[in-house]
């Protein structure tokens, strides 16, 4: 259920009906627009029903939500969320790019991407301290040492931190040294997780599942959201189809398509999502055109020996001819490359 305040509602009436919800054991959760602040409430139907609330003072109208998600919709909150991070800013107008390896492989080859990607134009750093790999005996991260390591980037660069947290255990330590904390693929529906971050005061950024639906897709931020943390970024990865010649099938048509359904910020891993270092740059291009509001990119100082992913990792050269390219689309787009 969605409570639409009237734009001239005062704030001891926004309260009183808080209030009315909250002694109905529901759960408020607020959406302060620029003209109205909208009430999402969360509870059991048999209870909200019973809840007189369009008789009450500044109420505009009471909207049921049918789909299963309520705070991820353009229902709970018509304009775009913009998260600012550090002075960054996800959404609206702005462009942002996520740069760098796909494994922290050694304080060296970190550091070099971190610099690589900072000339470039990128505005995070982007590398896994702890690997979930298809296989057990692949490379697995260097984990903690790994957190170190882009702590250590982020002073000497002043780049964001982006990095994944695989489970539970580990959210409070990887929080300590991430700017944004990544949820992967593989662990979208890991609900105990989403719960787990959605306790904290961090930025998540929410992999699409390899074979999820727009609606789980959505209905799995909607676990973060609902825990109280607003701050989830959206990012399209690909996803698995029968098609075997790139990795996995970047599906463009979800970032439109959840830009109508959601106010949450969508980027794009063009990387993942084609697997091949020379499909990278086109379809790079396409999501900034298809209205994404970042990308994430892998970049490595000598892909060839790279630990992890080496052949969808761009060089450097590569990527700063690419950054060139974007900032142009993006320009005609009407956004601008943070």
């Amino acid at each position: 259920m969605i409570i639409v305040m009237s734009p001239q509602a005062s704030k001891e009436e926004l309260q009183q009906v808080i209030d009315r919800v909250e002694a109905a054991n529901c759960k408020v959760h607020l959406s302060e627009g620029r003209v109205r602040t909208i009430i999402g409430v969360i509870g059991e139907k048999k209870l909200m029903a019973e809840l007189p609330l369009e008789a009450m003072d500044g109420v505009e109208k009471v909207v049921e939500v049918t789909e299963s998600y309520k705070l991820v919709t353009r229902e709970f909150k018509q304009e775009d969320t913009v998260i600012d991070i550090g002075g960054v800013l996800i959404g609206g107008e702005n462009l942002v790019v996520m740069a760098g390896p796909c494994a922290v492989e050694s304080r060296e080859q970190l550091l070099e991407s971190a610099r690589i990607v900072k000339a470039g134009g990128a505005q995070f750093l982007r590398g896994g301290a702890f690997k979930p790999r298809t296989s057990p005996y692949a490379f697995q991260g260097l984990e903690e040492k790994g957190l170190e390591l882009l702590a250590e980037a982020r002073e000497k660069t002043g780049l964001k931190i982006v990095t994944e947290v695989m489970d539970v255990q580990s959210v409070a330590i990887v929080a300590d040294c991430a700017d944004i904390l990544q949820i992967g693929a593989r662990n979208m529906q890991n609900f105990q997780l989403l719960k787990s971050v959605g306790r904290i005061n961090k930025p998540v950024l929410l992999k699409r599942g390899m074979a999820a639906t727009l609606n789980e897709w959505l209905n799995a931020a909607e676990y973060i959201m609902n825990e109280g943390n607003y701050n989830v970024i959206l990012c399209e990865r690909g996803i698995r189809t029968f098609e075997d010649y790139t990795r996995n099938t970047l599906d463009l048509s979800a970032v439109a398509a959840i830009k109508m359904i959601s106010h949450l910020p969508v980027i794009v891993d063009p990387s993942h999502g084609t697997g091949v270092w020379k499909l990278v740059g086109p379809m790079a291009r396409a999501a900034v055109a298809a209205g994404a509001d970042g990308l994430m990119i892998e970049v490595h100082p000598n892909p060839a020996v790279a630990l992890s992913d080496g052949k969808q990792s761009l060089t450097p050269k590569k990527f700063n001819l690419l950054m060139k390219d974007l900032a142009a689309i993006a320009h005609v787009m009407g956004r601008t490359l943070v």
